[in-house]
């Protein structure tokens, strides 16, 4: 790979650190369980927090990127979205365990997810730029699977230098749960540390910048011409409707994964963590690998055959009731999770017309975000009324599913 590839893909290992340790492991945790009220209420509150970023998300991602393609500052773009997360995410240092900080770390939290989300739409874009087309398929998996690994050596400092020593190093006060707000100090430098060589070595492709009211105005129409246009551009329209579903499945899959490993399996907190660092491990290997595949018969193909492969083994996962199966079981579907989002991200930049990379990876992070209340709000209702984990957790499956029946009527065509 060539310098401009191996930068690029290095922010994926810079970039995943905020939603391994602040969005799942340690400050979601926190937050719950030291600042909330109670632990239940600071489940809905987080949820909501998460609701609103998704929100904001989804009707910000298009307008921006659009914007990016037409004033060409797409890398001072994502400079200053990277710069908004470290920011926010520091902040979080503040909060000391009481419940009147509740609403500071929803505050922090949420600007910092709206930032990190939108600063991947031109992260993203920046893909078709940084390799030939015969080699977009490995430098995402590469990318992809360095951003599992980036995220799980962050974590893995923060467990061994903050979290875990008792007494806290580096004179923190664990009566004041310093040795976890610590984290966020770490993730702020973590990302910042290893953010920039994407921003030194991938410049902006070539072309006039236009002056920012101008660009402003025309983002706004191109946005509202690419939104009216898609329904005469019927593949890049089910391909995302198809992400829309299965992006559904793996992010309720990612949410309640642990949850159901707890509930049906038995198994307490350390095993949890063990199970979620093991499961993110065979990601971050099967998105690596597969790059190699993706280049060799193509990203849609990749990512049907990770759809069908996950739909297969979740459902022989449900069916055992063996601990040592459901793990066995487990990591082989870990496998096929890297590769389902890292082949999307590449089919994305294949389909995407040329000029048009940004505004275009906006619609690929509306697709993932506009509707992802969706799944767990099935697994919740069919939970409920069955009273079976199992059958709550098989609607993760329907989603796949669907998600792979429309994918397979697209036809991968660029414009």
């Amino acid at each position: 790979m060539n310098r401009k590839a191996i930068a690029w893909a290095t922010f994926d290992w810079a970039n995943s650190a905020f939603p391994t340790v602040v969005s799942t492991f340690v400050i979601a945790a926190y937050f719950t369980q030291g600042i909330a009220p109670d632990p239940a209420t600071g489940q809905a509150q987080w949820g909501w927090m998460q609701t609103i970023a998704a929100v904001c998300i989804a009707l910000l991602s298009p307008i921006l990127g659009a914007l990016a393609d037409n004033g060409g500052r797409r890398r001072a773009m994502l400079a200053g979205c990277t710069l908004l997360t470290a920011m926010f995410t520091a902040l979080v240092w503040f909060a000391k365990p009481e419940p009147s900080w509740t609403l500071y770390v929803l505050v922090c939290v949420c600007l910092a997810t709206i930032a990190f989300e939108i600063g991947t739409v031109f992260y993203n874009a920046m893909l078709p730029e940084v390799t030939t087309p015969d080699h977009l398929g490995r430098v995402s998996g590469l990318a992809w699977g360095l951003g599992y690994a980036g995220g799980l050596a962050c974590l893995g400092v923060a467990l061994v230098l903050l979290v875990q020593p008792n007494p806290a190093l580096f004179g923190l006060d664990r009566a004041a749960s310093e040795h976890v707000r610590a984290t966020v100090l770490l993730v702020g430098a973590w990302t910042l540390v290893f953010a920039w060589p994407v921003l030194l070595f991938v410049p902006d492709p070539p072309g006039a910048r236009l002056p920012v009211g101008q660009a402003v105005a025309g983002c706004l129409a191109d946005t509202r011409d690419l939104l009216r246009g898609l329904p005469a551009r019927p593949n890049m329209l089910r391909f995302l409707v198809a992400r829309l579903f299965y992006t559904d499945g793996l992010n309720t899959l990612f949410a309640f994964g642990a949850i159901y490993a707890a509930g049906v399996h038995g198994m307490g907190m350390e095993d949890i963590l063990l199970f979620g660092i093991a499961m993110n491990v065979t990601a971050g290997l099967g998105a690596a690998g597969f790059g190699l595949v993706d280049d060799r018969i193509g990203s849609k193909r990749t990512v049907m055959v990770a759809l069908v492969c996950m739909i297969v083994l979740g459902s022989a996962l449900l069916l055992t009731d063996s601990v040592t199966s459901f793990w066995a079981l487990a990591m082989a579907l870990g496998l096929f999770m890297g590769p389902a989002q890292a082949a999307s991200r590449t089919l994305m930049a294949q389909m995407a017309p040329v000029g048009q990379c940004a505004s275009h990876f906006g619609l690929f992070a509306l697709s993932g975000r506009i509707t992802g209340f969706l799944g767990p709000a099935a697994l919740a209702l069919v939970t409920t009324a069955t009273g079976s984990q199992a059958l709550g957790m098989a609607t993760v499956l329907v989603f796949l599913g669907l998600g792979a029946a429309i994918l397979a009527t697209v036809r991968p065509v660029r414009g």
